[in-house]
């Protein structure tokens, strides 16, 4: 429902989340930029990794300070990396797009050693398009996430180009059968543990035939812990047929989030991994 008066307009949207959205996108905006002379908004973002927020506001607070008043600098922290966004408005396009931008060359520059990507783009975005980059594919070996990441690759148009498939071995039988783990190496050091991620690579490496693998083995929770190998215990792997690194990370959340948490956690080892080798 549209409403005017005095000058003012009133738009009354569906609750339905779809159906606000389209409305929104095809009718709404659009009747709205027709009445009034609306500013041009601009803004660009960047995407850090290892690093905190706190950590990383420390180091660029002499660049925040002096930021001009009509370009602002918002934190956007989520699953361990954060989003650094620079934005602002104004009638004249090219003024506007000029300030922006000379602002986040200054600030690229500050973050380069923590620097993902200077696009608005998730990580999985990232990493696919360096794997397509290079002509590269990609498998994973997932325990504890269940296909989660398979997910993430898969969600995107064009995946098929560099992720090839998944094995999803949430428990020993399979993973002994399908990325063929040792039982030994199961009885000894247990599904969660350096020993056998390295060796969910491999398995991954050999069954899917890809390029590159990541493989990931914890506990989720929120049962399933122990003293040694407490919840939210995750070990990580990525690697090629020549080289395998690991990661061993311990996270604190419910079972959704510590699941959200390891992919993206893999999913930038493998980025960091592709780069340096």
């Amino acid at each position: 429902m549209w409403f005017e008066k005095e000058g003012k307009i009133f738009v009354s949207m569906p609750g339905v989340p779809h159906e606000m959205k389209g409305m929104m996108e095809d009718e709404v905006i659009a009747s709205l930029k027709a009445r009034f002379t609306l500013p041009h908004i601009a803004y660009r973002t960047l995407l850090t990794a290892g690093i905190g927020e706190s950590y990383l506001a420390e180091l660029i607070k002499d660049f925040e300070t002096v930021l001009p008043e009509n370009i602002r600098l918002a934190y956007l922290p989520n699953y361990g990396m954060v989003r650094l966004r620079l934005s602002t408005s104004g009638i004249d396009k090219n003024i506007v797009e000029k300030d922006v931008e000379h602002q986040f060359d200054i600030l690229q520059k500050l973050v380069k050693e923590y620097l993902v990507t200077n696009e608005d783009e998730a990580i999985e975005a990232v990493v696919g398009k360096l794997l397509k980059a290079k002509g590269r594919t990609v498998s994973t070996a997932e325990s504890c996430t269940g296909g989660y990441i398979a997910h993430l690759f898969t969600s995107m148009p064009g995946s098929s180009a560099f992720f090839d498939g998944s094995v999803v071995s949430y428990s020993n039988k399979v993973k002994e059968a399908l990325l063929y783990v040792g039982h030994d190496t199961l009885e000894d050091h247990g599904a969660v543990s350096e020993e056998v991620a390295k060796q969910m690579i491999q398995g991954a490496l050999q069954t899917i035939k890809t390029d590159y693998a990541i493989a990931v083995s914890g506990i989720m929770g929120p049962d399933g812990g122990t003293t040694e190998k407490p919840v939210g215990t995750v070990w990580i792997a990525v690697g090629n047929a020549e080289k395998t690194i690991t990661k061993k990370l311990h996270f604190r959340f419910d079972r959704i989030r510590n699941i959200q948490l390891t992919a993206v956690n893999a999913l930038n080892m493998l980025r960091q991994f592709i780069l340096e080798n």
